[in-house]
């Protein structure tokens, strides 16, 4: 379904400022308090509506107000208008943030590298497309002359989110960890405050190592624990075509939403967790 642009502005620039101002934020991190009782992660979508729902229906949120969902990857999918019109994931962005002036409590967007490329115009080309372009050129289709000016939505929106979520049993959720290569780099102070540059955006930058990195090595997550006083995480950002989700190391749960029954993992927050009661606790909506 598409929104009138008139009708879809204000949700966009509301919904980020509900991403701002969501309970427990502190900078670019969003501590969840022990009212918590129980955390939906979802892994990248990717514009895969029909799994959106499926994973919507499962979270049930209306009948569970302790429970928490926490979604990210929205942009570039693989469902194309007709007549070479463009990517159709924008339409997904639009279904969240409508969700969260629902559920402006209990709903999460966590920023990742797809979302953070089309703020800093990175381009992304996958299958000899550029997908920044397609992305762009759906926004035509849909909202013709004023496409720029709901993409200059979009982007506010993107740096108005998160980049973890805290959960209070020491789970962390984020798109990604860094790679061992970026830690000379990283800067905690970033997540402190919330207040990054396009600097900190690009390689070498903590936003980027955090949107960007692909390390499964022991040594690294367990680095990455220390820095952020963590004991797992529960990421996206790896495809997992074949199961859906994959524990590549001792400290990480990876989870792909993109599938016709996106992969999730849905957790208690009032007791320790293992890794293992995180893997069981992972399935399909």
């Amino acid at each position: 379904m598409i929104l009138e642009t008139d009708k879809l502005l204000p949700l966009i620039r509301r919904a980020a400022t509900l991403f701002r101002g969501t309970p427990g934020r502190k900078g670019a991190i969003v501590h969840l308090d022990d009212s918590v009782e129980e955390v939906m992660v979802v892994g990248d979508l990717h514009g895969n509506l029909a799994g959106f729902a499926r994973a919507l229906r499962k979270a049930d949120l209306e009948h569970h107000p302790h429970r928490h969902l926490v979604l990210q990857e929205l942009v570039h999918g693989k469902t194309m208008y007709p007549e070479e019109g463009g990517d159709q994931s924008h339409q997904l962005v639009d279904a969240v943030c409508a969700l969260k002036c629902r559920h402006p409590r209990q709903v999460h967007l966590i920023l990742g590298n797809h979302e953070l490329a089309e703020v800093t115009g990175r381009r992304i080309a996958k299958g000899g497309n550029l997908l920044n372009e397609l992305f762009f050129r759906g926004l035509t289709t849909a909202h013709h002359d004023r496409a720029a000016e709901v993409h200059r939505a979009y982007q506010e929106l993107f740096t108005s989110l998160p980049v973890m979520v805290r959960a209070p049993n020491r789970i962390l959720i984020c798109h990604t960890i860094p790679e061992e290569s970026d830690f000379e780099t990283f800067n905690p102070t970033v997540l402190e405050t919330g207040r990054w540059t396009l600097a900190d955006a690009q390689r070498g930058g903590t936003i980027y190592a955090l949107t960007w990195g692909r390390d499964f090595r022991p040594e690294t997550v367990d680095r990455f624990a220390h820095i952020m006083d963590a004991d797992l995480f529960i990421n996206g950002h790896t495809p997992c075509p074949d199961t859906g989700f994959q524990s590549p190391n001792h400290r990480q749960l990876i989870i792909d939403g993109t599938l016709a029954q996106p992969a999730y993992c849905l957790f208690p927050t009032g007791q320790p967790l293992t890794l293992d009661d995180l893997v069981q606790r992972a399935a399909f909506a």
